[in-house]
């Protein structure tokens, strides 16, 4: 008896079934790729890096997963404040307008919200250094009941029954569970790239087609004179602790002391950075300046002394002060407008995801 022939519907069945699982194959081969590297260029006149991505490799997917993270307000209690509420972005990432931070129903916090650009080369974060790594950065808002108070873990249940979430966290992590290491490296690889750099001055500087008017020009030599002992390298911060006679009272704030616990430290706060200080007023940690002129006349005739005032405030004379007139001081913030990095207020790849 001769073999029987297969016949010709199982031959189209089998090329079928190899279609399905070549299709099949290729929709699993999408949501387990690699994520794509990001390379970060950081700029010349600037110092190396604190934060290590070596152990956090920045790529595409999570720095957009970080993206939406930082704009998310129901990782909040109340379900309508996120990182971006605090730090809007046309306001260089400050809280425009407000003196204290607001938060969940309308709280106020104690202190003036930092910009969180230029966090790569940060040593400490917050006004008292009370965080140490940017990694960590995100728990302080997100359990701090008068602005997310929304403990860590329950936003990581939140987001581990988002599908949307899993998904986004399996393309950037390769993670089936969402975990706090992945959250809080997403987060560190949105604020780690927000690189603050392409000013007038720092066009200047590099030798970019830009140049400085007579005024910013004898600005700076005035900035560098006067300013730069605390407002140090082109960061415009060192990066220090110190009181600069903005209170008599630190009952209510103690400033780095809540951190060291040393009283040599009651009422230092953080110098802040001077990039794009034109958009982040109010100004000192507590909001009590509402302008530029108002913070250097401050310096000029209004610093308190105290046991813990900053050295570098005080005169010859042994009176606390840096002597500054109208003209100079009006130079100086000629020069700080130069310092407005519009590239940033406007760069879309850090403004709110529009899903």
């Amino acid at each position: 008896m001769l073999p029987t022939k297969q016949p010709y519907s199982w031959n189209l069945i089998g090329i079928v079934t190899c279609l399905v699982i070549l299709i099949l194959s290729s929709a699993f081969a999408v949501k387990t790729f690699t994520p794509e590297p990001m390379v970060l260029e950081i700029p010349s006149n600037f110092p190396k890096p604190t934060y290590d991505f070596a152990n956090n490799p920045l790529t595409k997917e999570g720095f957009e997963l970080g993206r939406k993270l930082f704009y998310d307000g129901s990782l909040s209690k109340t379900g309508d404040i996120s990182c971006g509420s605090c730090h809007q972005q046309y306001a260089a990432f400050i809280q425009a307008d407000h003196d204290k931070s607001h938060g969940v129903d309308d709280q106020l916090g104690r202190r003036n919200a930092l910009p969180i650009f230029n966090a790569l080369f940060k040593k400490s974060f917050f006004w008292d250094g009370g965080v140490p790594k940017l990694d960590f950065v995100p728990v302080n808002p997100l359990e701090n009941v008068v602005e997310m108070d929304m403990k860590l873990d329950s936003a990581i249940l939140k987001l581990n029954a988002s599908e949307k979430y899993r998904s986004l966290f399996k393309n950037a992590f390769g993670v089936d569970k969402i975990t706090s290491v992945e959250v809080l490296h997403a987060f560190a690889q949105f604020m780690g790239a927000m690189i603050s750099a392409n000013s007038k001055y720092d066009k200047f500087v590099r030798k970019e087609g830009e140049t400085l008017t007579a005024n910013e020009l004898e600005g700076l030599k005035l900035f560098q004179t006067k300013c730069s002992s605390c407002h140090a390298t082109d960061l415009f911060t060192d990066g220090s602790y110190r009181n600069n006679g903005i209170s008599l009272d630190f009952n209510s704030d103690k400033g780095r002391a809540e951190v060291t616990d040393n009283p040599a430290d009651i009422g230092k706060f953080k110098v802040p950075s001077l990039r794009n200080v034109a958009f982040t007023g109010p100004y000192m940690h507590d909001g009590s300046f509402e302008t530029l002129e108002q913070v250097l006349e401050h310096y000029n005739s209004g610093i308190k002394q105290s046991v813990t005032l900053d050295l570098q405030l005080m005169n010859k004379d042994g009176k606390p002060g840096i002597p500054l007139t109208k003209e100079e001081q009006a130079k100086i913030i000629s020069f700080l407008h130069t310092l407005s990095d519009f590239e940033l207020l406007h760069d879309n790849g850090f403004s709110e995801p529009n899903h």
